[in-house]
């Protein structure tokens, strides 16, 4: 039976970052995929206009095409300064596509991150998903963002500490075009959100379990029922 697979993510561009290859990969296996946006992640940038919200949100398109998801929810949180919203709102704009959709695996963020609108999704995801009698969802996993979750300290946002490595040998190519889609958010190597940089994590992270290109992810929660 085909997974429903739902991803949250803070800013659109966090996906493909991310996740962009296991993406992919759910969806040539026929997983559902329905990802959700907390921000336009433009707004917080001098002169912005609207426009460039527009743009980022035709960007997004091209990229769900590319690696075969449906986005289901753009929500307009003020970029880069969630930590001034409602947590009650956010937990509860998250419900609501939980109750919706009623997923059966989660992505999100992870907490051990630089960036503060990762850190809320990353709280608000968990306080969504509490455990609850007759869950259906019966995982969470959270993911690095390259530029972020590389930037942070443990001391400070706790650490990242992948357990589940998913092989994108075969999807590359796929989170490649898509992040090619988002060129103005990528910079020159090398800095870590450069194409080679991105490269050089997946090679890394498979390499660390014997493979060739792996994403990595935090197992927070698993159920098996």
């Amino acid at each position: 039976m085909p997974n429903k697979v739902l991803v949250i993510v803070a800013h659109p561009d966090d996906e493909t970052i991310g996740m962009g290859g296991t993406i992919k990969k759910h969806s040539n296996m026929g997983d559902e995929i329905f990802i959700m946006s907390m921000t336009d992640g433009v707004g917080a940038r001098k002169n912005i206009e609207e426009k460039d919200v527009l743009n980022r949100t035709k960007l997004a398109d091209e990229a769900s095409e590319v690696l075969g998801f449906k986005w289901i929810s753009r929500y307009n949180f003020p970029d880069n300064e969630m930590d001034k919203c409602s947590t009650l709102e956010v937990v509860q704009s998250i419900e609501e596509v939980k109750n919706k959709y009623n997923p059966s695996i989660v992505y999100f963020h992870s907490g051990a991150d630089l960036n503060i609108d990762h850190r809320v999704v990353s709280n608000a995801v968990l306080t969504a998903f509490r455990p609850q009698p007759n869950e259906n969802c019966r995982e969470l996993r959270v993911f690095e963002i390259s530029s972020s979750t590389d930037f942070g300290h443990e001391n400070i946002s706790g650490r990242f500490i992948p357990n589940l490595f998913v092989n994108i040998a075969e999807t590359w190519s796929s989170k490649l075009s898509a992040l090619k889609i988002y060129e103005n958010e990528m910079r020159l190597y090398p800095h870590s959100r450069s194409l080679e940089s991105i490269e050089n994590l997946a090679k890394i992270r498979g390499n660390q379990v014997g493979i060739h290109m792996a994403e990595a992810f935090q197992i927070i929660r698993r159920i098996d029922f």
